[in-house]
């Protein structure tokens, strides 16, 4: 193993590396990363493989990215990761790219009907029965110079991951192929898509059950915090505790000592940031109430579960029928939307978030479920 070790070092390697590898079908990518204590990923080693060997990057010392990010857009190469959500923050932060066309050999499973959320170890183990080391995951992977067994490990990984797809690709049906880049382009879409801090608040825990006013308390709170978590480079729960925002835009404390004794509120926080919380809580709790956001809509009643379970059947029988796990074929948001769209007596209509060949395969039979559930009520 240790002869088909590659290291690049410099700007020049890189860009070299990038351009072969450009003519190529596809390349196997991973990365190592630290995320310890801040808002985004440090890399510390990106691996690459096209079949011949581990490539690896020291992110510590290269400065020009653009071959990489040209390499991550180019259409004819496929890029596979496994389970790469992380991965794409860290290309994005990086390179300012992301991968396209990108197959996660993690769905590829799913789609196989092998396991639902598999993690690679198991993956590997299954497909091309080998046991992988564990011991690395968890290293620090900024030290210089790695040691022999991280080296190891990080190259193992992406070799690997070359074999994991080939052997996925000879099982699959070209259909499935199609659907699982179909999906990793969803997936680079939502990532590249940045989430507005003025819009987190609609994520935070319970903030239905707040009134308007208490709702534009809590949007900006949230807005702060995402914006702050971003300056400062931290987590966000390190700025402002996430279950200390419900109970703050509830009763909108007015001084330090009120502040101080909200739910799992950190004296640091107090110390550091109180006097900006109880502005921005004067501020926002101020506004007119035409400046008020709309009242997100209340959760489903428990009546809807019975519907609810009808629904997912019908993406379970799908997935039957196509050997793909059932939890890859309709997401509860979605059939969630769906539902909300005209609970309880319709009409229904079919949510954007149900799209692609779902939408086509299952999206008249849950207009159909649902119409009959209407005539037999």
């Amino acid at each position: 193993m240790a002869n088909d070790i590659h290291w690049i070092l410099d700007d020049a390697s890189l860009a070299e590396h990038c351009a072969a590898w450009q003519a190529l079908p596809f390349v196997a990518l991973d990365t190592e990363f630290m995320r310890v204590d801040t808002f985004y990923p440090i890399a510390g080693l990106l691996q690459v493989s096209g079949g011949d060997g581990a490539y690896l990057i020291d992110p510590l010392r290269i400065s020009d990215w653009r071959p990489f990010a040209a390499l991550l857009e180019a259409p004819g190469v496929v890029k596979v990761l496994h389970s790469c959500s992380e991965d794409l923050e860290v290309f994005l932060r990086l390179t300012g790219s992301l991968p396209a066309p990108l197959f996660d050999t993690q769905l590829a499973a799913g789609y196989l009907n092998l396991g639902f959320s598999m993690g690679y170890s198991r993956l590997v183990q299954a497909l091309l029965d080998i046991e992988l080391p564990k011991g690395e995951t968890r290293s620090d992977w900024l030290q210089r110079p790695l040691s022999e067994l991280q080296v190891r490990y990080a190259a193992e990984d992406v070799s690997h991951l070359v074999e994991v797809y080939r052997a996925l690709m000879a099982r699959l049906a070209p259909q499935k192929v199609e659907w699982i880049l179909e999906d990793g382009a969803e997936l680079v879409a939502n990532l590249g898509r940045e989430v507005v801090p003025e819009d987190a608040w609609r994520d935070a825990k319970l903030a239905w059950k707040l009134s308007r006013q208490q709702q534009a308390v809590l949007r900006a709170l949230c807005a702060w915090r995402e914006r702050e978590a971003r300056a400062r480079n931290q987590p966000r729960n390190r700025i402002l505790r996430e279950h200390s925002l419900w109970p703050l835009a509830r009763t909108q404390p007015d001084n330090l000592v009120a502040l101080a004794r909200i739910e799992d509120m950190h004296p640091k926080t107090v110390r550091q940031d109180g006097e900006t919380l109880l502005q921005l809580i004067r501020e926002a709790a101020a506004l007119p109430p035409e400046q008020w956001p709309e009242a997100l809509p209340e959760p489903l009643p428990i009546e809807a579960s019975a519907l609810l379970k009808k629904l997912r059947a019908v993406g379970q029988r799908e997935g039957e029928r196509l050997d793909i796990v059932p939890e890859l074929m309709l997401r509860k948001k979605t059939l969630e939307a769906l539902l909300k769209s005209g609970y309880p007596n319709g009409p229904y209509q079919l949510p954007d978030s149900l799209r692609g060949w779902r939408r086509e395969l299952m999206g008249q039979a849950l207009l159909d479920c649902l119409a009959a559930e209407g005539e037999s009520a």
